[in-house]
């Protein structure tokens, strides 16, 4: 996301449907949805891409399990997929699915492309194979025999099958890698990839026979045989583009950003980029790999479940909630640990006690002593002392301004949201230093509680602003409580004191936030 384009591609993975969404589904498309949100407050136009991929072994697999079909199967899953993004509010401009048409037509144009230019050939291999990841792995790729991944031994499979001249791109490859420093972000997994790509690579098996697999898309010249997963999937973020955005698709690629896990590294980093210059296709932009999130190890309560699933987490704690540990508690690229005891801390210290509970103070305030009514600034002039107090809150949020959209740039939402806290905690401070509970007892001093409120008003509306991207739903709450419009972050921020006319009520507290009790015993 180099400089500030006016148009942009977000992706996430397709999810497989081997299984229904969960904790590692949810982050990325949370931090996708964050950045799409943020990239349009911005005023730049967003292509945000989701989906399903159904197609492969696994979901061959899980279908005849299931006594089903695999279209069936497929369709069951893709839809749970749709329907919980939708109650989540994520705001995707395309679900896609490996078994649409325009998807699979697409895939039958590139394979005819490729194998017209020679790049594809047909040959005997024998080679170890997990189902789980859907390839064949080298011996050296193996961990004490067993896939590194799903620690399982592979199953050794020989069969004639076509490959792709995959090792024909390997120097582009790695030219265009020391080219483009940041084509791969962090730079461990750049670094992982260049170490990758310092031992010859092997051809890539790019299909699988009718006669053990028939679940997936047939070769344009050869109906005897199936797309291999990866050269089927991993086509649907341009096929997707062209379809939704015809002439403009283009215009998106140019700055199209894929979010994955770290376990899809090697596809996204070495077979996409090979394909696409083998089908003579621009390359995107970026690649942008995140962690793991592990369960932690001590045993998961009755609250949570072993299984963390989003549309619990909302019935039971708020989405916005869910999505604020994930953005806060994960440092983009490294793994984290979810846990009971980390969730409740970080919901009733950040949220409970902080923003819910300054919004809270500050509209008692507002309602208790001037009925919801906004007061102008007192006649009287301001000391330096209140001058002082008053701008320790505007130079917080001015940073919070200035830092939270360079690093969600920087995709550090971690750091982002303890930039906004940081100005949430200058406003704690400032009722502190302040007291206008202390200082509404003294009559004469009532215009000064006015200036005071409105500036802490003033500044609940710009952390509003500042977490939209974050928790749409509780900006949007702040929002509502202040009596005004929604928010976005966009450019530039509203000027202190313009925010409000003298008047204006906001209204009365409510419990953004409740506290969570969890049972210990």
């Amino acid at each position: 996301m180099t400089g500030k384009p006016s148009t942009i591609e977000l992706t996430t993975p397709l999810y497989y449907v081997n299984a229904e969404p969960h904790l590692g589904h949810t982050y990325t498309t949370v931090i996708v949805d964050t950045l799409a949100r943020f990239h349009r407050s911005m005023g730049r136009e967003v292509f945000f891409l989701t989906g399903t991929d159904e197609h492969g072994d696994k979901i061959a697999r899980a279908a005849e399990a299931a006594g089903c079909e695999p279209r069936e199967y497929a369709d069951r899953v893709s839809d749970i997929f749709r329907s919980t993004w939708d109650e989540c509010s994520i705001s995707y401009d395309h679900f896609v699915r490996t078994t649409d048409s325009y998807h699979v037509d697409f895939v039958r144009e590139v394979l005819t492309r490729v194998n017209d230019a020679g790049d594809i050939y047909f040959d005997s291999y024998g080679g170890n194979y997990c189902t789980g990841c859907e390839r064949f792995y080298t011996d050296r790729e193996l961990v004490d025999g067993k896939c590194p991944d799903h620690e399982l031994e592979p199953e050794w499979i020989e069969e004639q099958n076509y490959f792709f001249k995959l090792s024909a791109y390997q120097q582009r490859l790695l030219d265009h890698l020391h080219d483009n420093p940041d084509f791969i972000r962090p730079e461990g997994y750049r670094n992982e990839v260049l170490s990758l790509l310092g031992e010859p690579l092997e051809d890539l098996c790019i299909s699988r026979p009718t006669s053990r697999l028939d679940w997936g898309i047939p070769l344009p010249f050869d109906d005897d045989y199936v797309t291999y997963v990866w050269f089927d999937a991993l086509l649907n973020y341009r096929a997707a583009l062209e379809f939704a955005r015809g002439d403009k698709a283009d215009k998106f690629w140019q700055n199209a950003n894929h979010f994955i896990a770290k376990d899809i590294l090697k596809p996204h980093a070495v077979f996409w980029p090979a394909m696409l210059m083998a089908a003579g296709l621009p390359l995107y932009d970026r690649l942008n790999v995140h962690g793991y999130w592990n369960m932690g190890e001590s045993k998961m309560s009755k609250s949570l479940g072993n299984v963390i699933r989003p549309l619990e987490m909302k019935e039971r704690f708020g989405l916005d909630s869910f999505r604020y540990f994930l953005l806060r508690e994960m440092s983009f690229g490294s793994d984290s640990s979810f846990t009971e005891d980390a969730f409740v801390r970080r919901f009733n210290g950040d949220l409970s006690n902080g923003l819910g509970n300054l919004v809270s103070r500050v509209l008692s305030m507002q309602n208790k002593y001037f009925d919801g009514l906004l007061q102008a600034p007192a006649d009287e002039d301001t000391s330096a002392e209140d001058t002082a107090a008053d701008a320790t809150v505007h130079a917080a949020f001015e940073k919070a301004e200035q830092r939270v959209p360079e690093l969600l740039e920087g995709l550090s939402f971690h750091l982002a949201l303890e930039e906004a806290w940081h100005a949430l905690a200058a406003c704690d401070k400032y009722i502190v230093d302040t007291a206008p509970f202390k200082l509404y007892k003294d009559e004469s001093k009532h215009g000064r509680v006015g200036e005071i409120l409105l500036l802490l008003c003033e500044a609940l509306l710009h952390a509003a602003r500042l977490l939209a991207p974050f928790m749409p739903d509780s900006s949007a709450a702040i929002s509502r409580l202040l009596n005004t419009e929604p928010v976005e972050m966009a450019e530039p921020p509203p000027a202190w004191g313009t925010a409000f006319e003298p008047g204006h009520r906001v209204g009365k507290p409510e419990p953004l936030f409740p506290r969570i009790e969890i049972d210990k015993q």
